[in-house]
């Protein structure tokens, strides 16, 4: 497994990709796609809208994060190392540069 302190400064990490990934992954699971709205408040109709706005891709990463055995699950699926997924979610939450 790649040390954290190296995958920090790995820029080649597509923190959106894989947030898109993650919620594909989420849709593709009925029981996931229920916790995630019910933990949400969105329906199912209103997903593509919410993907707009900001800060949803962290809070589908925030979902998957939260549950380790979803996190695995998705790492598997995806061959992405769980520490990608936390770098990921860390890189969409930061302020844009001035």
């Amino acid at each position: 497994m790649l040390e954290l302190r190296e995958l920090r400064k790995a820029p080649t990490v597509d923190a959106e990709a894989i947030a898109i990934d993650a919620l594909g992954f989420v849709a593709s699971d009925q029981e996931l796609l229920e916790r995630f709205l019910d933990l949400t408040g969105l329906r199912a109709d209103e997903i593509r809208a919410a993907a707009a706005q900001p800060g949803f891709l962290v809070g589908v990463l925030d979902f998957v994060l939260a549950h380790e055995p979803t996190l695995i699950a998705f790492c598997q699926n995806s061959a992405t190392e769980p520490e990608i997924v936390q770098i990921a979610r860390d890189k969409l939450d930061r302020p844009p540069a001035p």
